[in-house]
């Protein structure tokens, strides 16, 4: 918690691109910079006052190397006098630079930031930063400490440790699936999408022009009957493997955006205080299980901010497995019906980079329509993290 109250003026993001889908062709870059200028047309906020650029991206290569915050910018159209960079906390990324956004403007050095969240796995896929030839940051002094492990195999010890069996892992994704078509169909996301320019091609691939792409993709019909007829994710492993590609987050594109200010600065321009970013942390848990982060990063949030896990109505813990979620809820004892209200990255897809702004987006808009207080936001990360935000409906 800081001195200067920090709010959140608007949170906006792309709609979901599923793998070859809608997205697939759009450069990271020109993805990201389509949505950071719908923030800024949104708000209707002069971008020359932007104090800083803080993006999410855990790909760093490529098109997504080079501080890729910068190019989004500068690709915008936007002023080349507000500086940018960019953030790496593996899934929680877009997370972490909110925390930093968060203390920028909290502790004065700023008034007002912008975060930003970015990921295409169509055009740069999930290892291609670490699957180069230039060494492991796991080498041999790491491994005198912890064994290496996958994220894979951390999601199986976590079902195994907690007791969660294939039929609760099948249930829940199906209960996501349900909850995210629901969504859809009412319409909830609208008001948080915002259009991204992606490109026509004819059946030869040739671009033949653009169109906005505005509607979540990677959904798909879901039976219980058919998520027990998909194989497990890793069905060599001994001792057994529990997870499926229909309990596993999908890879997807996406971007997100959030405008910060101080409250004061707010009032200022006026400009919509739509929530208090009351709280924000980022701890570490051990890196061979590597996915528990969110239930030590929610105590530490709890007990920071002197609320308990009652006091929340909203909560969204990032489904990069389901047993993430599951084993979260065990340890604090959460209401399911208020977690993941909407589905989360089951049905729609985890864009690595981007999925914290997300998580905060979709949280913001569910407490605004259901009229309620408080909504947490947690997330596994890869290498042992877990990242937690706690905003204020005002």
């Amino acid at each position: 918690m800081t001195g200067t109250e920090v709010v959140v003026v608007d949170a906006c993001r792309s709609a979901i691109g599923k793998r070859k889908g809608s997205l697939k062709d759009v450069q990271a870059p020109d993805l990201l910079g389509d949505v950071l200028r719908g923030l800024i047309d949104r708000t209707g906020l002069d971008p020359a006052l932007v104090g800083q650029l803080v993006v999410g991206c855990v790909s760093q290569v490529g098109q997504q190397a080079a501080n890729i915050a910068r190019n989004a910018w500068l690709g915008a159209g936007l002023p080349l006098e507000v500086g940018g960079s960019t953030v790496q906390a593996q899934c929680g990324s877009s997370h972490q630079a909110t925390t930093l956004a968060h203390a920028l403007v909290g502790s004065g050095l700023i008034d007002i930031a912008v975060v930003g969240g970015i990921e295409s796995m169509n055009q740069v896929p999930i290892n291609a930063s670490v699957d180069v030839p230039f060494g492991t940051g796991r080498g041999e002094r790491f491994r005198e400490h912890y064994e290496v492990t996958t994220q894979f195999e951390g999601a199986e010890r976590i079902a195994e440790q907690w007791n969660i069996t294939r039929d609760d892992l099948d249930a829940y994704a199906l209960l996501a699936q349900r909850r995210a078509a629901v969504a859809v169909a009412e319409g909830r996301f609208t008001g948080q999408i915002v259009p991204v320019s992606a490109p026509v091609t004819d059946d030869e691939g040739t671009v033949v022009g653009h169109k906005p792409f505005t509607m979540d993709e990677a959904l798909r019909p879901t039976t219980l009957e058919g998520l027990a007829k998909l194989k497990t994710n890793m069905p060599d492993r001994p001792g057994g493997s529990r997870h499926t590609a229909g309990t596993s987050s999908q890879f997807a594109d996406g971007a997100s955006a959030i405008l910060l200010t101080s409250a004061d600065r707010a009032q200022q321009l006026g400009l919509p205080a739509r929530a208090r970013l009351v709280h924000s942390v980022l701890v570490g848990c051990d890196p061979v299980t590597m996915l528990t982060g969110p239930i030590p990063s929610t105590r530490k949030l709890l007990a920071e901010t002197g609320l308990t896990i009652d006091d929340i109505d909203v909560f969204e813990v990032n489904e990069a497995f389901a047993s993430v979620v599951l084993a979260w809820r065990k340890e604090l004892g959460a209401d399911l019906d208020k977690v993941n209200p909407n589905g989360g990255a089951i049905p729609f897809g985890h864009p690595l980079g981007a999925s914290g702004g997300i998580l905060l987006t979709r949280a913001l808009h569910e407490l605004e329509r259901t009229g309620g207080r408080y909504g947490l936001i947690t997330m596994c990360c890869g290498g042992g993290l877990g990242t937690a935000s706690l905003i204020e409906r005002l």
